[in-house]
């Protein structure tokens, strides 16, 4: 059996991507930190409750999730999280988290998994944001850690392609999921303003049934209209 590991697999594109690859013959181990919302289960998904921004903690779980004897073929980073508005406005505490969880993580986690993937030519997916291919007003330190994310992709595939490892960049814009809970403004409803997790999920599907000796290696997905939805503020 196909084995991989999903970060942010609670919900939205994480949890998309779960249930696709497993309903295509994959375990898969999640990687969140909270399944309590988690309206799915499955004999061959592994919850695995962890903040990957706890790197001491994040190491501790890849490390006994590879002591455990399966052979790891997919790694896909998908875990984020966004703080938006003036840089100057910014706590220091979130742009610590962003960093860790949007740039860092993923590095290490890259780190640890690598020679696994190497052994078995596995894909090495990363879901960055279409933010990290342009500028992003009120968003720039969440887009720097994007654009880090797409160039360590990029330059990784590089570094590894002669091993037999597929290394893929995904470039979401708005998508649907619960990303923005906490923020000041969401997807608008829309059908053609924003992505479906589904759609994430088959380009999964797509890249992983690329014939031997070829790599979609970038992809990016947009809806067809753009537009966003302020929240209405409630009132005291």
């Amino acid at each position: 059996m196909k084995t991989g590991i999903i970060t942010g697999a609670s919900s939205g594109i994480g949890l998309s991507i779960a249930r696709k690859l497993i309903s295509k013959g994959y375990k898969i181990y999640g990687i969140a930190r909270s399944f309590e919302n988690t309206n799915y289960s499955d004999k061959n998904f592994i919850r695995i409750v962890c903040d990957v921004s706890d790197i001491p903690n994040v190491t501790k779980g890849i490390k006994e999730i590879l002591s455990s004897g399966d052979q790891i073929s997919l790694l896909i980073n998908n875990a984020g999280v966004g703080y938006f508005g003036p840089h100057e406005d910014s706590k220091i505490e979130s742009l610590e988290e962003m960093v860790k969880t949007n740039l860092l993580a993923p590095v290490i986690i890259t780190k640890l998994l690598l020679k696994e993937l190497k052994k078995n030519s596995g894909y090495l997916i990363f879901i960055s944001s279409i933010t990290a291919l342009r500028p992003s007003p009120v968003g720039a330190a969440y887009s720097a850690t994007k654009a880090g994310l797409t160039k360590f992709s990029e330059s990784l595939f590089d570094e590894v392609r002669k091993t037999g490892v597929k290394v893929i960049t995904i470039h979401p814009d708005m998508t649907k999921s619960n990303f923005y809970d906490e923020l000041d403004f969401k997807e608008d409803d829309d059908p053609e303003c924003h992505i479906a997790p589904e759609s994430i999920s088959d380009a999964v599907e797509m890249i992983l049934n690329q014939k031997p000796g070829t790599v979609i290696s970038e992809i990016t997905i947009r809806p067809q209209k753009h537009r966003i939805e302020k929240k209405k503020r409630s009132k005291n």
